[in-house]
């Protein structure tokens, strides 16, 4: 066997060679000359031209064990050794002879039949049931296709069955598959049904081609059809599938090991991948003596993975080299392509585990870390599914550390340096690639990335690189299902990658979201390097609401102070652009005391946070977000007196969304209000001089001010109305002192302001009628009549309430409250109204009370009448009630007509139900003859 030159690939690997001569024990004056091979499981057979059978074990590849050897005779040459484990037979084609020999070539040959002249033979390939001790196998005969069917009985005994498929003439070579026996003659290949004997073309050679040869692939369905250096790969009907392989030589010979298909010609043997058909390894073998190269492999093409290449009078042993050798070799020449090609591959075609590809995955970006590509590698380890976020964390932390004990100590193929701190990576790799620039500048070729080479990068570059990469690595774990402990490290190392890098919205995003992070890990880290909001946010996140507090009270100190730069100047940090800094501390800040009950601490930070913005204040003390409520008389005491809006909107809070029926906080709400309202109008009074818009914002202001006052006073009953009188008396406010005088009841004072001061008389008029009382709109009669004061009669408005009320009104009580000044034809024709009005009252009462006494007298004669009627009564007739007869007994007859005795009347004396069980006061009886007719 020649030397072998470098491949790209190394999907056999050389075991054993055999001299099987010499292991035989055969002299050299008669050597053997191999012309046949086949392997079962780990059985190899050796077919010679010289007659013989030898045997040997390949139980272990690399020591071969020669077993047995088995002459069939000298004058028949072995051309084809099939195993038919099944039926425990070593079937054997020699001089157009088939022979049968038990497995161990413990016993002579048998002849299969008769027959004599065979050309080829095949075994059925994917029976229907594997485990059957039968087999069938296809004979080429002369003309005739025939089919022997193979049973294995009791005693080691073989029923043989044949009979016909077709008659066909030049047969080369068959295959059988399933139910379809492919033909391949010098002109052509044919199918041909194994059980009805149809035929079918599948299609023709040329003239000049060569020898035809036909291999069943493993799976049982496909079978490759050879067209010179071209294998096409048709299914068991014959119709092509996938793409055909194209062969460097003419193959004398064909084998499979999925998923590798091998072919030997020329001196060498050519391995090639089944599904794309690419080209992976060329062995060179230098043949001996005369015959063609054989390459045999079990015949499933998925056993034992190996594969044996036979010249005249040697034989080498080859096995698969497995998916992961492959890639394990890949990975140490660095050549990462060619590992990532081979991973897609093997993953394509299912000969690695999901597992397995997690491994390389993270094998591989562990390489291309140490090799400074940084996001190649994070690309991989996303892709691994078993990698563990801790792996990583050595990179970014030097052990010990809180977390260490987490990093599992794998060493994958330990192709890698143990993982070390990110800048120490960075340092040895830069140090690589200058050596590597040395080699090649003496031109020695080296393993380094050529864009290294061409365009070495600096280690700040390297180093920002590395941390982005880690970063995306880190985030895209945190949705993995890790431990408390893992999720706690992951967060962590991302606030300090995130801190190297300055970027302080990633920070702040971090920290104010639900994190896992460390403060005893990142506390002083932060406040060192100036990054209090990002601490801020971490402590409000971890519940730690105190120092957050405190944090965020220095910051806003310090904005209003100018002593703080705000780092969005710089463009580092994208903040509000539209608030102030100090505004943005209080609006965290107060997200916070929303939801804190703890009333020091809430009432500690109020103070600052109504300085900047009162609104947000009131936010905090009327968060409906706190487990308790804070208790209202601390929050009334710690409130500034100065910060009225505060208070009047905490009261209004509590009052109308609290629900609280708390006099104190009723008054207290009211006379505010009443403050803010008299000091409104002194101070609109007081500047005049504005211009027209500022005096509409003050109108505008001053009404919804009152209006707010008013309905207060309106709506709630629980205030002192007397206290909040006093605050407002010498004020303006009349229609607030009307409310106030309705609530104590004084009516008189009532209608004084609404009919004198406000001169509101339709008010007035409406007071009169909630008061319910004539009286009312007399005593109303009266002020417009007589002001005093000096203030004139109110004739307009006293006619209109005349005309609306007078003729409710009595006459008189009118007439005595007029004014002799007050001019007759102003109320000449209302009092003619209410006059007539009066006597219209009078008559039509006679009349009503008169059609009374006609209806009450009707129904006095009609009871009459009722009662005065004659009853009939017989020896037949009974009492409704008791069922007993009446005879001369006293009765009672009830309006519905029924009749019961005396005594059942008497026992049923105060019921309301008749005799005959009808209630008299639900059911009312109602008889035509009662109706009022006069």
């Amino acid at each position: 066997m020649g030397s072998q030159p470098p491949a790209s690939r190394a999907a056999l690997e050389p075991l054993a060679t055999l001299d099987p001569a010499a292991l035989a024990g055969v002299p050299a004056s008669s050597p053997l000359t191999v012309r046949a091979a086949a392997l079962s499981a780990h059985l190899l057979y050796l077919g010679t031209g010289g007659g013989k059978l030898l045997l040997f074990s390949l139980q272990d590849p690399s020591n071969p064990e020669f077993l047995r050897l088995l002459p069939i005779g000298a004058t028949l040459p072995v051309s084809a050794i099939l195993p038919l484990p099944s039926v425990a037979r070593l079937l054997v084609l020699a001089d157009g002879l088939l022979l049968l020999a038990d497995p161990l070539l413990s016993r002579p040959v048998r002849r299969l039949g008769s027959l004599r002249n065979v050309a080829a033979v095949a075994a059925r390939r994917a029976s229907a049931d594997p485990g059957s001790p039968s087999c069938s196998i296809a004979v080429s005969v002369g003309k005739k296709l025939l089919r022997v069917d193979l049973t294995l009985q009791d005693g080691d005994e073989l029923d043989v069955q044949t009979r016909e498929i077709a008659a066909v003439e030049g047969v080369k070579a068959l295959a059988w598959v399933d139910d379809s026996v492919f033909v391949a003659t010098a002109t052509g290949y044919s199918l041909f049904s194994s059980t009805a004997g149809q035929g079918v073309d599948i299609f023709t050679l040329p003239e000049s081609s060569g020898r035809p040869r036909v291999r069943p692939l493993s799976g049982g369905d496909e079978v490759m059809l050879l067209v010179d250096n071209v294998g096409v790969v048709v299914d068991k009907f014959g119709q092509p599938v996938g793409s055909s392989l194209v062969f460097n030589t003419t193959p004398d010979c064909i084998a499979e090991v999925f998923p590798y298909v091998i072919v030997a010609g020329d001196s060498k043997v050519d391995v090639y991948r089944r599904r794309n058909g690419a080209h992976l390894q060329t062995i060179p073998v230098a043949r001996t003596g005369q015959g063609v190269l054989i390459v045999a492999s079990d015949d499933d093409g998925i056993g034992t993975g190996l594969v044996v290449i036979a010249t005249a009078y040697k034989v080498f042993c080859y096995r698969k080299v497995s998916a992961v050798e492959q890639i394990k070799a890949s990975l140490r020449r660095k050549n990462y392509k060619e590992a990532i090609s081979l991973l897609e591959e093997f993953e394509t075609d299912g000969e690695i585990s999901k597992d397995m590809i997690s491994f390389v995955h993270a094998q591989l970006g562990f390489l291309l870390f140490f090799d400074l590509r940084f996001e190649d590698a994070v690309n991989h380890f996303l892709l691994s599914e078993t990698m563990q976020p801790s792996e990583i964390f050595p990179f970014i932390m030097r052990d010990p550390n809180r977390w260490s004990d987490l990093v599992p100590r794998k060493r994958y193929w330990g192709l890698h340096p143990p993982p070390k701190p990110l800048e120490e990576v960075i340092d040895d790799g830069l140090v690589t690639v200058q050596q590597a620039l040395f080699l090649k500048k003496a031109g020695v070729d080296t393993v380094v990335d050529e864009d290294f080479l061409s365009n070495p990068p600096s280690r700040a570059d390297l180093l920002e690189l590395a941390i982005r990469n880690i970063i995306r690595y880190l985030c895209a774990s945190r949705v993995k299902n890790l431990s408390s402990l893992e999720m706690e490290g992951v967060d962590t190392f991302l606030m300090y990658l995130y801190r190297a890098l300055d970027l302080v919205d990633d920070m702040e995003k971090l920290a104010s979201s639900q994190n896992s992070c460390v403060v005893d890990e990142l506390e002083s880290l932060l406040d060192d390097s100036g990054h209090l909001r990002t601490l801020a946010f971490l402590y409000g996140s971890k519940g730690m609401c105190s120092k957050a507090l405190a944090i965020w009270r220095i910051l806003a100190r310090n904005y209003s102070a100018g002593l703080w730069k705000d780092q969005s100047e710089n463009g580092s940090c994208g903040t509000l652009v539209d608030k102030r800094s100090e505004e943005i501390a209080a609006i965290e800040a107060a997200k916070i005391l929303k939801t804190s009950s703890d009333e020091d601490l809430v009432l500690e930070h109020l103070g600052w946070v109504a300085d900047i913005d009162q609104e947000l204040a009131i936010a905090v003390l009327t968060s409906e977000m706190r487990e308790n409520q804070l208790s209202p008389e601390k929050v009334v005491a710690a409130v500034d007196t100065e910060k009225v809006v505060i208070h009047q909107r905490y009261l209004q809070w509590l009052i109308e969304d609290q629900g609280c029926d708390d006099p104190h906080y009723h008054t207290s709400y009211a006379l505010s209000l009443a403050k803010s309202a008299i000091e409104a109008v002194h101070m609109e009074s007081k500047y005049r001089g504005k211009g027209d818009r500022e005096i509409d914002s003050d109108a505008q202001f001053i009404y919804l001010l009152r209006e707010k006052l008013q309905l207060f006073l309106q709506a709630s009953d629980l205030y002192d109305p007397e206290d909040v009188l006093d605050v407002i008396a010498e004020s303006e406010l009349w229609l607030e002192k009307a409310i106030l005088y309705r609530k104590m009841g004084q009516e008189n004072i009532v209608l004084q302001i609404l009919a004198l001061k406000l001169e509101d008389s339709e008010a007035a008029e409406q007071y009169c009628a909630e008061i319910g009382r004539d009286d009312a709109y007399i005593q109303l009669l009266g002020l417009y009549l007589d002001p005093q004061n000096g203030k004139e009669p109110m004739f307009t408005a006293a006619v209109r309430l005349l005309h609306n009320h007078g003729e409710s009104l009595d006459p008189m009580q009118v007439l005595e409250r007029l004014s002799p000044d007050m001019p007759l034809q102003l109320a000449s024709d209302t009092i003619l109204r209410m006059l007539r009005a009066r006597v219209h009252h009078h008559r039509q009462g006679q009349i009503v009370h008169n059609l009374s006494r006609a209806t009450n007298l009707d129904a006095r004669l009609t009871r009459l009448e009722e009662r005065s009627r004659h009853v009939q009564l017989t020896d037949e007739s009974i009492c409704d009630s008791c069922r007993a007869r009446l005879g001369t007994k006293l009765f009672v007859m009830y309006p519905d007509d029924s009749v019961v005795c005396y005594r059942c009347y008497r026992n049923q004396q105060g019921d309301s139900t008749s005799g005959r069980g009808r209630s008299l006061r639900k059911d009312v009886i109602f008889k035509q003859s009662w109706l009022v007719s006069r």
